[in-house]
Protein backbone atom coordinates (compact mmCIF):
# COMPACT_ATOMS: atom_id res chain seq x y z
CA UNK A 1 0.00 0.00 0.00
CA UNK A 2 1.05 3.85 -0.53
CA UNK A 3 0.76 6.30 1.85
CA UNK A 4 0.56 9.92 -0.06
CA UNK A 5 0.19 13.20 1.90
CA UNK A 6 -1.14 16.44 1.01
CA UNK A 7 -0.55 19.70 2.77
CA UNK A 8 -3.43 21.38 3.84
CA UNK A 9 -1.75 24.24 6.54
CA UNK A 10 0.95 25.10 8.25
CA UNK A 11 1.82 23.05 11.49
CA UNK A 12 0.28 25.89 13.73
CA UNK A 13 -3.17 25.51 12.23
CA UNK A 14 -3.57 21.60 13.34
CA UNK A 15 -5.41 19.49 11.23
CA UNK A 16 -7.68 17.30 13.91
CA UNK A 17 -10.97 15.70 12.59
CA UNK A 18 -11.86 14.51 9.02
CA UNK A 19 -14.93 13.16 7.72
CA UNK A 20 -16.00 12.88 3.92
CA UNK A 21 -18.99 15.06 2.89
CA UNK A 22 -21.87 14.53 0.58
CA UNK A 23 -20.13 16.29 -2.36
CA UNK A 24 -17.55 13.70 -1.90
CA UNK A 25 -14.38 16.04 -0.75
CA UNK A 26 -12.55 15.70 2.70
CA UNK A 27 -13.79 17.82 5.23
CA UNK A 28 -11.40 18.56 8.17
CA UNK A 29 -10.77 20.80 10.87
CA UNK A 30 -8.25 23.09 11.70
CA UNK A 31 -8.26 23.09 15.62
CA UNK A 32 -5.59 25.67 16.62
CA UNK A 33 -6.50 28.28 13.42
CA UNK A 34 -10.57 28.06 13.89
CA UNK A 35 -10.98 26.89 10.04
CA UNK A 36 -12.87 24.41 8.67
CA UNK A 37 -11.03 22.73 5.33
CA UNK A 38 -11.54 21.12 2.48
CA UNK A 39 -9.72 18.71 0.37
CA UNK A 40 -10.75 17.82 -3.25
CA UNK A 41 -9.94 14.88 -5.38
CA UNK A 42 -7.78 16.38 -7.14
CA UNK A 43 -5.80 18.00 -4.26
CA UNK A 44 -7.45 21.48 -4.44
CA UNK A 45 -7.76 22.42 -0.89
CA UNK A 46 -10.14 25.27 0.47
CA UNK A 47 -10.10 26.99 3.86
CA UNK A 48 -13.21 28.61 5.43
CA UNK A 49 -12.39 30.62 8.57
CA UNK A 50 -14.97 30.77 11.36
CA UNK A 51 -16.36 33.50 13.41
CA UNK A 52 -13.73 32.69 15.91
CA UNK A 53 -9.84 31.93 15.43
CA UNK A 54 -9.86 30.74 19.34
CA UNK A 55 -13.22 28.51 18.85
CA UNK A 56 -11.37 25.19 18.71
CA UNK A 57 -13.28 22.94 16.10
CA UNK A 58 -12.31 19.38 16.50
CA UNK A 59 -14.69 16.34 15.62
CA UNK A 60 -16.30 16.56 12.21
CA UNK A 61 -19.06 14.37 10.85
CA UNK A 62 -21.49 14.41 7.87
CA UNK A 63 -24.91 15.36 8.52
CA UNK A 64 -28.51 13.72 7.64
CA UNK A 65 -28.90 17.68 6.02
CA UNK A 66 -26.13 17.08 3.50
CA UNK A 67 -23.44 19.62 5.72
CA UNK A 68 -21.06 19.34 7.64
CA UNK A 69 -21.32 19.64 11.63
CA UNK A 70 -18.64 19.81 13.99
CA UNK A 71 -18.02 20.58 18.00
CA UNK A 72 -16.30 23.60 18.95
CA UNK A 73 -14.98 22.22 22.09
CA UNK A 74 -12.96 25.77 23.53
CA UNK A 75 -16.15 27.77 22.85
CA UNK A 76 -18.52 25.60 23.99
CA UNK A 77 -20.84 25.34 20.98
CA UNK A 78 -22.13 23.04 17.72
CA UNK A 79 -20.88 24.38 14.38
CA UNK A 80 -22.47 23.39 10.34
CA UNK A 81 -21.49 24.19 7.77
CA UNK A 82 -22.34 23.91 4.19
CA UNK A 83 -20.60 22.75 1.47
CA UNK A 84 -20.93 25.49 -0.28
CA UNK A 85 -18.86 27.29 2.94
CA UNK A 86 -21.44 28.86 4.53
CA UNK A 87 -21.14 28.37 8.71
CA UNK A 88 -22.98 29.07 11.78
CA UNK A 89 -22.87 27.64 14.76
CA UNK A 90 -25.49 26.94 18.36
CA UNK A 91 -24.56 27.65 21.56
CA UNK A 92 -25.39 24.69 24.39
CA UNK A 93 -27.41 24.93 27.94
CA UNK A 94 -24.62 23.94 29.66
CA UNK A 95 -21.70 26.60 29.87
CA UNK A 96 -18.08 25.05 29.56
CA UNK A 97 -19.24 21.58 28.94
CA UNK A 98 -16.24 20.90 26.32
CA UNK A 99 -18.25 19.29 23.33
CA UNK A 100 -16.01 16.79 21.81
CA UNK A 101 -17.42 14.18 19.82
CA UNK A 102 -19.92 13.77 17.03
CA UNK A 103 -22.06 11.49 15.15
CA UNK A 104 -24.95 11.08 12.78
CA UNK A 105 -27.64 9.62 14.71
CA UNK A 106 -30.61 7.17 13.46
CA UNK A 107 -33.18 9.67 14.18
CA UNK A 108 -31.76 12.45 11.92
CA UNK A 109 -30.44 14.58 14.82
CA UNK A 110 -26.60 14.81 15.63
CA UNK A 111 -25.49 13.62 19.08
CA UNK A 112 -22.52 14.97 20.82
CA UNK A 113 -20.32 13.93 23.90
CA UNK A 114 -19.50 16.88 26.20
CA UNK A 115 -16.62 15.95 27.88
CA UNK A 116 -16.03 18.32 30.85
CA UNK A 117 -19.71 17.78 31.66
CA UNK A 118 -20.56 14.24 31.82
CA UNK A 119 -23.65 14.39 29.60
CA UNK A 120 -24.09 13.45 26.16
CA UNK A 121 -26.28 16.06 23.72
CA UNK A 122 -28.79 15.92 20.64
CA UNK A 123 -28.92 18.60 18.33
CA UNK A 124 -31.53 18.23 15.71
CA UNK A 125 -30.63 19.91 12.18
CA UNK A 126 -32.42 23.22 13.40
CA UNK A 127 -30.64 24.28 15.99
CA UNK A 128 -32.40 22.54 18.94
CA UNK A 129 -30.23 21.15 21.90
CA UNK A 130 -31.47 18.15 24.48
CA UNK A 131 -28.60 17.33 27.10
CA UNK A 132 -28.66 13.87 28.86
CA UNK A 133 -26.66 14.03 32.02
CA UNK A 134 -24.65 10.56 32.37
CA UNK A 135 -24.51 8.66 35.76
CA UNK A 136 -20.87 9.05 36.21
CA UNK A 137 -18.73 12.03 37.73
CA UNK A 138 -15.53 12.90 35.71
CA UNK A 139 -15.98 10.21 32.99
CA UNK A 140 -14.75 12.66 29.98
CA UNK A 141 -17.13 11.55 27.47
CA UNK A 142 -15.16 11.27 24.04
CA UNK A 143 -15.98 9.98 21.09
CA UNK A 144 -19.44 8.70 19.91
CA UNK A 145 -20.89 6.41 17.09
CA UNK A 146 -24.40 5.15 15.94
CA UNK A 147 -24.40 1.27 16.72
CA UNK A 148 -26.29 -1.54 14.70
CA UNK A 149 -29.13 -1.64 16.80
CA UNK A 150 -30.45 1.71 16.85
CA UNK A 151 -28.74 3.36 19.76
CA UNK A 152 -25.84 5.87 20.14
CA UNK A 153 -22.19 4.19 21.39
CA UNK A 154 -19.64 6.54 23.09
CA UNK A 155 -16.86 6.35 24.97
CA UNK A 156 -15.68 7.16 28.68
CA UNK A 157 -11.78 8.32 28.76
CA UNK A 158 -11.58 8.81 32.59
CA UNK A 159 -14.68 6.61 33.15
CA UNK A 160 -12.57 3.92 31.37
CA UNK A 161 -15.78 2.61 30.16
CA UNK A 162 -18.02 2.51 26.96
CA UNK A 163 -21.35 3.87 26.76
CA UNK A 164 -24.75 3.21 25.27
CA UNK A 165 -27.29 5.82 25.13
CA UNK A 166 -31.02 4.93 23.41
CA UNK A 167 -32.71 7.87 21.48
CA UNK A 168 -35.00 8.10 24.10
CA UNK A 169 -31.85 9.30 26.57
CA UNK A 170 -32.26 5.38 28.34
CA UNK A 171 -28.23 5.38 29.25
CA UNK A 172 -25.61 2.19 30.24
CA UNK A 173 -22.33 1.64 31.00
CA UNK A 174 -19.76 -1.19 30.45
CA UNK A 175 -16.82 -0.87 32.44
CA UNK A 176 -13.48 -1.90 30.72
CA UNK A 177 -10.96 -5.44 31.81
CA UNK A 178 -8.26 -3.23 31.75
CA UNK A 179 -7.16 -0.70 34.43
CA UNK A 180 -6.67 2.69 32.73
CA UNK A 181 -7.33 1.90 29.15
CA UNK A 182 -8.60 5.01 28.74
CA UNK A 183 -10.37 4.88 25.49
CA UNK A 184 -11.36 7.44 22.91
CA UNK A 185 -12.27 6.31 19.11
CA UNK A 186 -15.17 4.00 18.64
CA UNK A 187 -16.82 3.03 15.45
CA UNK A 188 -19.40 0.12 14.51
CA UNK A 189 -17.92 -2.22 12.72
CA UNK A 190 -18.38 -4.64 9.68
CA UNK A 191 -19.57 -7.52 12.29
CA UNK A 192 -22.55 -5.94 13.76
CA UNK A 193 -20.28 -5.08 17.13
CA UNK A 194 -19.04 -1.50 18.23
CA UNK A 195 -14.44 -1.49 17.65
CA UNK A 196 -12.92 0.87 19.87
CA UNK A 197 -9.26 2.25 20.57
CA UNK A 198 -7.70 2.28 23.86
CA UNK A 199 -5.07 4.71 23.84
CA UNK A 200 -3.99 4.54 27.55
CA UNK A 201 -3.42 0.84 26.94
CA UNK A 202 -2.28 0.33 23.63
CA UNK A 203 -5.28 -1.81 22.58
CA UNK A 204 -8.17 -2.29 20.29
CA UNK A 205 -11.11 -3.27 21.97
CA UNK A 206 -14.64 -5.04 20.73
CA UNK A 207 -17.78 -4.64 22.18
CA UNK A 208 -21.07 -6.48 21.67
CA UNK A 209 -24.63 -4.61 22.08
CA UNK A 210 -25.04 -6.98 24.97
CA UNK A 211 -21.81 -5.76 26.39
CA UNK A 212 -19.44 -8.34 25.89
CA UNK A 213 -15.81 -6.55 25.86
CA UNK A 214 -12.77 -8.59 24.04
CA UNK A 215 -9.66 -6.62 23.72
CA UNK A 216 -6.21 -6.87 21.34
CA UNK A 217 -3.12 -5.71 22.40
CA UNK A 218 -1.06 -3.69 20.07
CA UNK A 219 2.16 -4.82 19.13
CA UNK A 220 3.52 -1.25 20.42
CA UNK A 221 1.92 -0.95 23.30
CA UNK A 222 3.10 3.02 23.77
CA UNK A 223 1.75 3.72 20.32
CA UNK A 224 -1.79 5.72 21.84
CA UNK A 225 -4.14 4.91 19.31
CA UNK A 226 -6.79 7.80 19.34
CA UNK A 227 -9.49 7.48 16.50
CA UNK A 228 -10.90 4.26 14.96
CA UNK A 229 -13.11 3.90 11.41
CA UNK A 230 -14.03 0.64 9.67
CA UNK A 231 -13.42 0.23 6.24
CA UNK A 232 -14.75 -2.02 2.79
CA UNK A 233 -12.10 -3.85 3.29
CA UNK A 234 -13.27 -5.26 6.37
CA UNK A 235 -10.83 -4.15 8.77
CA UNK A 236 -10.98 -1.56 10.96
CA UNK A 237 -8.43 1.30 10.40
CA UNK A 238 -7.31 3.55 13.44
CA UNK A 239 -4.69 6.12 14.03
CA UNK A 240 -1.35 5.43 16.70
CA UNK A 241 -0.67 9.01 17.88
CA UNK A 242 2.29 8.37 19.83
CA UNK A 243 4.14 6.38 16.92
CA UNK A 244 3.02 7.92 13.53
CA UNK A 245 1.37 5.51 12.21
CA UNK A 246 -1.98 4.18 10.53
CA UNK A 247 -2.81 0.84 11.86
CA UNK A 248 -5.10 -1.81 11.04
CA UNK A 249 -6.70 -4.65 12.22
CA UNK A 250 -8.77 -7.56 10.86
CA UNK A 251 -11.60 -9.41 12.19
CA UNK A 252 -9.17 -12.24 13.42
CA UNK A 253 -7.23 -9.40 15.33
CA UNK A 254 -4.44 -9.63 12.71
CA UNK A 255 -2.56 -6.57 12.83
CA UNK A 256 -0.76 -4.15 10.23
CA UNK A 257 0.72 -1.10 10.32
CA UNK A 258 1.82 2.41 8.09
CA UNK A 259 4.39 4.87 8.62
CA UNK A 260 3.80 8.20 8.53
CA UNK A 261 6.23 10.58 7.41
CA UNK A 262 6.95 13.58 9.88
CA UNK A 263 7.69 16.68 9.60
CA UNK A 264 11.19 19.26 9.34
CA UNK A 265 13.42 18.69 12.52
CA UNK A 266 11.98 15.23 13.68
CA UNK A 267 8.42 16.36 14.46
CA UNK A 268 6.22 13.91 14.87
CA UNK A 269 3.31 13.31 12.07
CA UNK A 270 0.25 13.53 14.99
CA UNK A 271 -2.52 11.34 13.31
CA UNK A 272 -5.83 11.98 14.98
CA UNK A 273 -8.99 11.70 12.93
CA UNK A 274 -9.65 9.29 10.10
CA UNK A 275 -11.85 8.65 7.79
CA UNK A 276 -13.05 6.16 4.45
CA UNK A 277 -14.32 8.09 1.06
CA UNK A 278 -16.47 5.67 -1.33
CA UNK A 279 -13.46 4.57 -3.65
CA UNK A 280 -11.77 3.02 0.14
CA UNK A 281 -9.05 5.31 0.36
CA UNK A 282 -8.09 6.02 4.19
CA UNK A 283 -7.88 9.71 5.15
CA UNK A 284 -5.91 10.90 8.30
CA UNK A 285 -5.69 14.16 9.18
CA UNK A 286 -1.75 15.02 10.39
CA UNK A 287 -1.55 17.29 13.05
CA UNK A 288 1.45 18.15 11.39
CA UNK A 289 0.03 20.13 8.72
CA UNK A 290 -1.19 17.41 6.51
CA UNK A 291 -3.81 15.17 5.11
CA UNK A 292 -2.76 11.28 5.03
CA UNK A 293 -4.24 9.46 2.21
CA UNK A 294 -3.74 5.25 2.12
CA UNK A 295 -4.55 3.32 -1.09
CA UNK A 296 -3.15 0.17 -2.10
CA UNK A 297 -3.66 -3.42 -2.46
CA UNK A 298 -6.72 -4.78 0.05
CA UNK A 299 -8.38 -1.33 -0.53
CA UNK A 300 -11.03 -0.53 -3.38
Amino acid sequence: MTVEQVVVSDGAAGPYGVAVGADGGVWFTLVHAGEIGRLAADGTVARHPLDSPECGPAVIAAGPDGALWFTRMRDHRIGRITVGGEAVSFALPTAHCGPYGLAAGPDGALWFTAMNADLIGRITVDGEVTEYPLPVTGGFPSMITAGPDGALWFTLNQGNAIGRITVGGETALYPLPTGGAAPVGITAGPDGALWFVEIGAGQVGRITVDGEVTEYPLPDREARPHAVTAGPDGRLWFTEWAAGRIGSLAPDGAYAGYELDGGEGGRAAEPHGIAVTPDGAVHVALELGAIARLVGRGLL
